[in-house]
């Protein structure tokens, strides 16, 4: 009797699974199709390193990503900051320098930042497994994957540009100027500074700061203290080959002190040598002709002044 009361319930769960899996079953044709979620793909409006996928009637940017993972550079900066040297959040301001990659797993596409501060540079894969397993890394974010087409795979990276990346919000905190959140309603992509080139994707998103003001800096500097719109930017950046070869630091020799950030701890140093190693920062040079004492060189170093440095 209740197998006869039940097996009308058990049926229909059966067509809806069939149904299910027959609609997630079939391929997207292209990217002229809906998404899982709804929006409507046109092919990459941007491409390059990454390509982007600007989608006007949403206001959504989708990046694509191929199934053949590879490590890059992440860096985020300040586009537009807030004018007051008091806070030390200016235009031009550098965030983290983060090395990342993504992983996937099923609908989820994930953006890890790799733990560089400890490390086994040694030939032996079983001893750099090791430190690798051995201290955590840090998910950056998870993405949903919206669409896959020829081993690319797009997802909706909006909210991922639109979050509050350089922690501002933390930083004015702690310049006691107020408690500020992100507002989303007032945020979005900013598309004359958002390309994709060979080796490197730049977006950037004006990003607004609302809270209750405190102090007297952002009053001076800020029309509405209570909504503070800055610009952030984001780079992906593809790696260099591996034909640089590091310098290890001597502080004998003038350049910048690693204590400011670069220094590492390489578990795969003999016994009585110390685990913290660091290298010094400098130029990439390489002659055109090796055997010359002095060389022009194959390709220069060039350094672009603001154009808006007065004269």
């Amino acid at each position: 009797m209740l197998y006869r009361m039940f097996r009308p319930l058990k049926n229909a769960f059966t067509v809806l699974v069939m149904l299910v899996s027959i609609c997630t079953a079939q391929p997207l044709a292209n990217a002229d199709t809906l998404t899982a979620t709804g929006h409507k793909l046109t092919p990459a409006t941007h491409t390059g390193f990454f390509d982007l996928t600007w989608d006007e009637a949403s206001g959504k940017l989708f990046l694509h990503v191929p199934v053949t993972g590879m490590p890059f550079i992440y860096q985020s900066s300040l586009a537009r900051g807030i004018g007051s040297n008091d806070l030390g959040a200016d235009r031009g301001r550098l965030g983290a320098t983060r090395l990342v990659e993504f992983f996937r797993s099923g609908s989820r596409l994930l953006l890890i930042e790799n733990n560089t501060a400890y490390r086994a540079n040694s030939p032996n894969a079983d001893e750099r497994q090791a430190i690798r397993e051995s201290f955590a890394r840090s998910v950056l974010w998870g993405f949903t994957i919206e669409h896959i087409e020829d081993d690319v795979l797009i997802v909706d990276a909006t909210d991922f540009f639109l979050r509050d990346a350089l922690m501002m919000s933390q930083w004015l905190a702690d310049q006691q100027q107020g408690n500020f959140s992100v507002d989303n309603s007032r945020s979005a992509i900013f598309l004359p500074r958002t390309r994709a080139f060979a080796d490197n994707t730049e977006i950037e998103a004006i990003l607004t700061l609302t809270g209750t003001p405190k102090g007297d800096i952002l009053r001076t500097v800020v029309p509405d203290p209570s909504a503070i719109t800055i610009h952030t930017h984001h780079s992906f950046v593809r790696l260099p080959d591996e034909h640089y070869e590091p310098l290890d630091y001597d502080p004998r020799s003038g350049f910048l002190d690693p204590a400011y950030g670069g220094s590492f701890a390489d578990y795969a140093v003999p016994v009585n040598e110390p685990v913290a190693r660091a290298y010094v920062r400098r130029h990439r040079l390489k002659k055109l002709d090796p055997q010359a004492s002095v060389s022009a060189v194959v390709e220069p170093i060039v350094y672009y002044l603001d154009r808006g440095v007065p004269e």
